[in-house]
């Protein structure tokens, strides 16, 4: 039986393109975050368990992305420019699980659960060495009818959380992954946290 949510508010988590769809075509199922260099904390927290995922493409580093995983992010790019004034919001998000992570070895063994390379993985760990990584599962949704909005000013600048502007539709999604498959893969990556 699969899941059914609907979103609650029009908030949005910024997030790399490449890991949207990373998260969209269900290669993975966590993000890593510490914060955005603007958060009023600036340390993150989960503002809300259930939110859309809005794609950015300025900062994205080639570099961080591990070689085999790169033609997701060349997909991302394709039709992208700098001056493009629209953005395509196609994912909702539901928080499973928010697990705090300082341990460098268990990080490194989630290696095979996301795409970013350990280069990547280490500086997010490293920033702000006291406070710990968030290890977010998300449980994500294909949008029925994508939403193409204006990339408004208050969509820019690094912070990590984003009410929308514009609406979207609260209802009409899919599950990217069937409970089963998503039960398989939260279960692997637990037991590397949990043990």
């Amino acid at each position: 039986m699969q899941s059914i949510v609907q979103p609650l508010s029009p908030l949005s988590l910024k997030e790399w393109a490449v890991a949207v769809k990373a998260l969209g075509e269900g290669e993975q199922i966590i993000t890593i975050r510490k914060g955005g260099l603007y958060e009023e904390t600036r340390e993150f927290r989960l503002e809300n368990n259930q939110f859309y995922l809005y794609p950015t493409y300025e900062h994205q580093k080639r570099e961080m992305v591990k070689a085999d995983c790169q033609h997701l992010l060349d997909a991302t790019l394709e039709g992208w420019t700098m001056d493009k004034k629209t953005v395509m919001i196609e994912y909702f998000a539901e928080v499973t699980d928010d697990v705090e992570l300082m341990d460098e070895a268990k990080l490194r063994a989630l290696s095979p659960f996301h795409i970013w390379t350990d280069n990547f993985a280490d500086v997010r760990l490293h920033w702000k060495k006291k406070q710990p990584l968030h290890i977010l599962f998300v449980r994500v949704y294909r949008l029925e009818q994508p939403v193409e909005i204006p990339i408004d000013a208050a969509y820019q600048g690094c912070k990590s959380w984003h009410d929308l502007l514009v609406d979207i539709p609260r209802a009409g999604f899919t599950p990217v992954l069937s409970d089963e498959e998503f039960a398989a893969k939260k279960a692997a990556i637990m037991n590397i946290l949990q043990n």
